[in-house]
């Protein structure tokens, strides 16, 4: 089953998944329309880089402002589905520490992989929100901004 499938109204890719019961059978489906996407011209470090919101989602940018720090959930979309199957793995790959299941790590191996990261907010124009701290890679679907509390 496809991670990113289709078009969502305007030109933007749903997210798809399952929602199976305790017996592994499938009861619905659901379907996440990103709000925006990661972009950054450079894959290395955790700098600055822009969260491009949707055109027609700009409204719900509205006070959001520079120094804010905002809650951002997104699709690791180069995520496979062996690495989705992985439940357990070592803290930070390290082979040293014994195994943790996924709910009790960061790790980006996970059934659904949603990561969340707080970031601080630099600077607010249009539909591009310039932030500081976000782990995503560059074309990630974000699927919700929130915002944070401040430190």
């Amino acid at each position: 089953m496809p991670i990113i499938a289709g078009s969502g109204g305007a030109g933007v890719s749903a997210v798809q998944g399952l929602l199976a019961s305790q017996e592994g059978n499938v009861k619905g489906t659901y379907e996440v329309r990103p709000v925006g996407f990661v972009r950054r011209e450079s894959e290395e470090g955790n700098g600055d880089c822009i969260i491009e919101v949707r055109p027609d989602l700009e409204p719900a940018m509205l006070g959001i402002e520079a120094g804010d720090r905002l809650q951002v959930l997104y699709w690791m979309h180069r995520l496979g589905e062996e690495q989705r199957g992985v439940l357990r793995c070592h803290p930070r790959g390290d082979t040293s520490k014994p195994k943790r299941g996924v709910f009790a790590l960061r790790s980006p191996m996970r059934p659904n992989p949603i990561g969340s990261t707080v970031v601080d907010v630099r600077e607010v124009r249009e539909n591009r929100i310039v932030v500081e701290g976000l782990d995503a890679l560059d074309g990630s679907p974000v699927v919700d901004l929130k915002i944070a509390p401040k430190r």
